[in-house]
């Protein structure tokens, strides 16, 4: 991955990009979604995108928040009680239900063998560095991949065309295809740029 282009960078790029494509801001920058994304908190990324500074923190406070903020999102999409997700940490990492639950409380740090496993555990992306990296580096790694994705569109027309009608926002990996609303909205573009508009006459 570019890890070597800083944030404001990624930022710059990201904006031409959306201006030029008269693409929707929020679709490619939405601040709900990538705070899920990186397990920052949103005011954080919103402070990010508008060219601010990160509260100034320590590795110990990153790590210990950013497990409690990936605890919290897995017990809502899973419905589980803390009770629960401590007991599942315990058994896959082999350490007490209560040690467990400090953790995801982020009341303890965990022990670099404990971050290894949290790390397979909530399987995410980028290995320690997901929860030890700053915010403006978490956040430009999640970026990244959106803004390759716009760059190649530029030789790509479907992608251009999926970025344009806002189905560049669909997690297409994790949900292997794009709703209906989505589709008739890219088909309703499609039809647009192909058909005459009305009054004109078929060549």
């Amino acid at each position: 991955m570019e890890v070597s282009v800083r944030l404001p960078g990624t930022l710059r790029r990201l904006e031409t990009l959306i201006a030029e494509r008269g693409l929707k801001r929020s679709a490619v920058l939405d601040p709900a979604d990538l705070a899920a994304r990186t397990a920052l908190p949103e005011r954080t990324v919103l402070t990010l995108l508008r060219g601010g500074a990160a509260p100034e923190d320590t590795v110990n406070d990153r790590v210990r928040l950013r497990i409690h903020t990936l605890a919290q999102g897995y017990l809502a999409r899973s419905g589980k009680r803390m009770s629960d997700l401590a007991a599942d940490i315990s058994q896959s990492l082999g350490v007490s239900d209560y040690w467990a639950r400090q953790v995801c409380d982020g009341r303890k740090m965990p022990s670099v063998e404990l971050l290894h496993g949290l790390v397979r555990f909530f399987d995410v992306e980028d290995g320690e560095a997901f929860f030890t990296a700053s915010a403006d580096e978490a956040l430009n790694r999640a970026l990244l991949p959106a803004l390759h994705r716009l760059e190649r569109a530029e030789q790509d027309p479907v992608q251009a065309l999926l970025d344009r009608y806002g189905v560049s926002g669909a997690d297409l990996r994790s949900h292997g295809s794009i709703s209906r609303d989505q589709l008739e909205r890219v088909l309703e573009g499609v039809l647009r740029s192909v058909l005459p508009a009305e009054g004109e006459s078929h060549r």
